[in-house]
């Protein structure tokens, strides 16, 4: 996968915060021991893949430490969050980039003494979004532009279409994007992110959609 691609549409598992692991949260509180919360990995079933265009690109985890309050005391906790990506490619003049993207993140909810401190839970897609667009300076002029309900993790969810504008430096070359995006899902003791990008000169809509629904939680 090309560095320039990473930068402008991965990394999303910084984004937010599913099994307890190493001590209980009273030891946690009282300051006794760390605490490390660990997500699940969420995956595109391999039957999907195999009636799509889209491949496995890559599968990555990502620990990062975070502060929380609880109990009146504050504790920095080690959380790891699971990102499962996959694109296709597409050529323009006759060149083939793999530029159309999907994404899966799979986060803890961090509950606490009964408190949960993942910030994704209550985040709206344009709250995600943003968080994405704050991250990477190629992606600009993001504006929604439809809504509709996808099946995904067993149920029915809305999945938000935006525009925007990418720029991928290696090629020297602006396109129009098209974005999807889905709020948190939970399942099990993590929250469930996904999201697709590709060049509006191509509709995967009906792709993103398969991908979506062929989304499974391994716990």
């Amino acid at each position: 996968m090309d560095s320039t691609r990473r930068r402008l549409l991965a990394g999303s598992g910084t984004l937010g915060l599913a099994s307890l692991a190493g001590c209980s949260a009273l030891d946690f509180a009282l300051g006794n021991e760390s605490l490390s919360f660990e997500a699940d990995r969420a995956i595109v079933a391999a039957s999907t893949l195999a009636e799509s265009r889209y491949s496995e690109s890559q599968q990555t985890t990502e620990t990062i430490t975070r502060t929380f309050e609880a109990g009146g005391q504050r504790r920095e906790v080690d959380v790891t969050n699971k990102i499962s990506e996959y694109d296709r490619g597409f050529s323009i003049l006759g060149q083939e980039y793999r530029w159309a993207t999907f994404t899966v993140l799979s986060t803890p909810k961090v509950e606490l003494l009964g408190e949960a401190f993942n910030p994704v839970a209550d985040m709206s897609t344009d709250d995600l979004v943003a968080l994405i667009q704050d991250r990477y300076d190629q992606l600009g002029n993001v504006d929604r532009d439809s809504t509709r309900s996808v099946d995904h993790l067993g149920d029915s969810v809305e999945v938000v279409r935006y525009r925007a504008e990418g720029r991928f430096t290696e090629a020297d070359i602006e396109l129009e994007l098209t974005l999807h995006i889905t709020n948190a899902v939970p399942v099990g003791e993590d929250f469930v992110v996904c999201f697709g990008v590709h060049p509006r000169r191509i509709d995967d809509t009906d792709a993103i959609n398969a991908l979506l629904g062929g989304v499974k939680h391994t716990a």
